[in-house]
């Protein structure tokens, strides 16, 4: 079993994904209400070698020695990659191994304002940063950031890498009711996205809840009418987690699993980490399927966020 490479994970966008984890659970740049991986245990923006690169080169090695190949490698996981110093030189090595795999960055792209870290990942195929605010008191609501980040370096730091950047930017919108659907800010976020100038715009939102109780996702309806206000021709909207099933690399195996483990008795996303000895972005992807499919449900509890069968299964 690997500790830092996961995967390959479904993914309707980029397929069969082979995930690098550069931090640990989970240290990231901002506290986002809605995670699915959990809240945030070191909220920072220091940059340094969170894993140590001799060890995510010995696991790529490995991997790729006894496994095909996936069709995307991605930098993602339980937390902030680019907050992990070496993402530039891991993703040099995997350009020297496996130059033929396109590389993914997934990132909520509050540290682009520094050139380094735009530097670090040039060569990637795709980048995928995240915009849920465009102003200073929604931000701040809904991603909950450390407190030397701010909305507006935010935003400049994703313009400045669009004009340097030669690939393609995803550039993916989380919408929750309540906290960022307002007229006013959606305006605002449309404003943002006209200077970003991504390659394509995904508005997503909740499958299943997030780090905080009583959320919930936009109705297909909702997301609509965002699209409706904006006119904008490159986006579209990518919350639909029962297509999963429909991709090649979605395993039924790891969906009976991860049920025979749940009919027994609730567990916490930590739990099935432990007793599938699966990565939680592998195993969240199948938890949104059961979830949309309403075989599994979540109820909160004094210890978190535990999952179960579903009453109406």
């Amino acid at each position: 079993m690997y500790k830092h490479v996961f995967g390959p994970v479904p993914s309707r966008r980029l397929g069969m994904s082979l995930g690098i984890d550069l931090v640990p659970k989970k240290v990231c740049s901002l506290d986002c209400v809605y995670c699915e991986v959990g809240k945030t245990t070191l909220l920072t923006i220091e940059r340094k070698e969170y894993v140590l690169l001799k060890k995510i080169k010995e696991e790529l090695n490995h991997y790729f020695s006894h496994h095909p190949d996936p069709d995307f490698i991605t930098f993602s996981g339980s937390g902030e990659p680019i907050l992990n110093v070496f993402i530039g030189d891991t993703l040099e090595f995997i350009r020297q191994i496996k130059p033929e795999i396109p590389v993914a960055v997934l990132t909520n792209g509050t540290l682009l304002f520094d050139k380094q870290v735009r530097d670090a990942i040039m060569d990637a195929q795709v980048v995928l940063p995240s915009l849920d605010a465009a102003t200073e008191e929604v931000f701040k609501r809904i991603n909950r950031p450390q407190q030397e980040l701010k909305i507006g370096p935010y935003i400049e730091g994703l313009v400045q890498f669009r004009r340097e950047y030669q690939g393609k930017i995803w550039l993916e919108v989380m919408v929750l009711p309540g906290y960022n659907d307002t007229l006013d800010e959606l305006k605002a976020i449309k404003k943002a996205i006209l200077r970003i100038k991504p390659d394509a715009v995904q508005l997503n939102t909740l499958d299943r809840p997030g780090a905080v109780p009583d959320l919930r996702g936009a109705t297909r309806a909702e997301l609509q009418k965002i699209l409706d206000l904006w006119q904008l021709p490159n986006v579209e909207i990518i919350a639909a987690a029962p297509e999963r099933e429909n991709i090649q690399s979605y395993r039924k195996d790891i969906s009976e699993a991860i049920m025979e483990t749940i009919v027994r008795r609730p567990c916490t996303l930590d739990d099935l980490e432990k007793v599938l000895g699966l990565h939680v972005n592998e195993i969240n992807k199948y938890l949104d399927v059961l979830a949309a499919d309403r075989k599994i449900e979540a109820v909160w509890q004094s210890r978190g966020l535990f999952y179960q069968i579903s009453e109406k299964n």
